[in-house]
């Protein structure tokens, strides 16, 4: 199972755009501080991670074995997919824009779920 909680964000399957295509600043865009509880599952009770938000793009603001890429909509909906192998984690939710709480849940070599929330730092 993925043991990186965001596993959760906080996680979209990532949103790519063609090479060469400006995207306009969010209004989310900025360094976040996320909380990833697991209620349900066989995971560690919870995780901090920092995030990056860039043109509405997340991404990891760390070095880590894992991969985390995902998406803020115009309306701060938000998905996130948190990856290590075949293990993964999707987490869904809305920011405003200084903080935010969602649901996450993962699939793997067992499965978790929980709650996120995520303040901008």
């Amino acid at each position: 199972m993925l043991k990186y909680g965001f596993a959760l964000l906080v996680a979209a399957t990532a949103s790519f755009h063609p090479a060469g295509v400006a995207l306009a600043a969010s209004p989310y865009d900025g360094r976040w501080s996320v909380v990833i509880e697991t209620s349900h599952g066989n995971c560690d009770r919870a995780y901090r991670y920092g995030l990056n938000i860039v043109n509405g793009n997340v991404s990891y603001a760390g070095d880590a074995a894992f991969d985390i890429r995902g998406r803020v909509a115009d309306n701060g909906a938000v998905h996130v997919r948190v990856s290590r192998g075949s293990s993964y984690a999707d987490g869904t939710g809305r920011l405003s824009r200084s903080s935010g709480s969602g649901v996450w849940r993962g699939v793997g070599n067992g499965s978790c779920s929980g709650r996120w929330i995520a303040d901008r730092r």
